[in-house]
């Protein structure tokens, strides 16, 4: 028994020391607190990044709709402008370099829509639409020539803050969808997508029906057709 005493005794004043030894205490806790710091660190950074990709979003769609309406200005007095299927690819173009930084073009879809009355009928109808960006999605309102024929199409826009065309004038719809890609996997964020709308009247006098042309645009070869 004494022999078991005098083995054991040694260790438990190795025990006793170790319970006493207070040097370690801050790299242990910060060992137990080191994952939560983690985890909350990187949980912001991505809502951050979220949050900015939302608002360059709404960014893209803004300027679309404000570059489409001042398509087919001029100087010259005498001749009624036009859109030509070149403008409007110029101003899909620059959408999407605006969200090259983040994909957009791989994951987003910008629909622009020319919301007008038809003068046959008086009823508020998508004239035309040109879309660009590899994500699949159509628009909330729907396609070309809808409105003109069929279901009445009540403006564009939530319902609370419904948007019309007026007699002769158009309004340059636009739609923008994004499927977000998180940083992290779906670690913290999974299947999110933005939507974002903007809307502006053209600003100047456009034909909305020029000779020669089945949908209001002008030209040919355009890149930006909805498909």
């Amino acid at each position: 028994m004494n022999r078991r005493v005098a083995l054991l005794r040694p260790l438990a004043t190795c025990l006793g020391k170790l319970l006493r030894d207070r040097s370690g205490v801050s790299i242990l806790e910060f060992a137990l607190v080191l994952p939560v710091l983690l985890t909350l660190g990187l949980y912001g950074t991505e809502l951050a990044y979220m949050s900015m990709i939302k608002m360059q979003v709404g960014e893209i769609a803004t300027s679309v709709a404000d570059n489409a309406s001042r398509l087919g200005q001029t100087d010259n007095s005498s001749v009624t402008p036009t859109v030509t299927e070149t403008q409007v690819d110029s101003v899909m173009w620059g959408a999407l370099s605006e969200g090259a930084s983040f994909d957009f073009n791989a994951n987003g879809r910008i629909i622009l829509s020319s919301l007008e009355i038809d003068s046959a009928s008086n009823r508020q109808y998508i004239h035309w639409q040109r879309c660009r960006g590899e994500l699949d999605r159509a628009s909330s309102y729907g396609i070309s020539g809808t409105g003109k024929t069929g279901k009445v199409l009540d403006g564009m826009g939530q319902t609370d803050h419904k948007i019309y065309a007026t007699a002769n004038s158009a309004v340059m719809y636009v739609e923008v969808f994004f499927h977000y890609q998180p940083l992290f996997g779906d670690m913290f964020v999974k299947n999110t997508s933005f939507h974002q709308e903007a809307a502006f009247l053209i600003r100047d006098d456009r034909s909305l029906n020029p000779t020669g042309s089945t949908d209001g645009i002008t030209g040919s070869g355009g890149q930006s057709h909805c498909t």
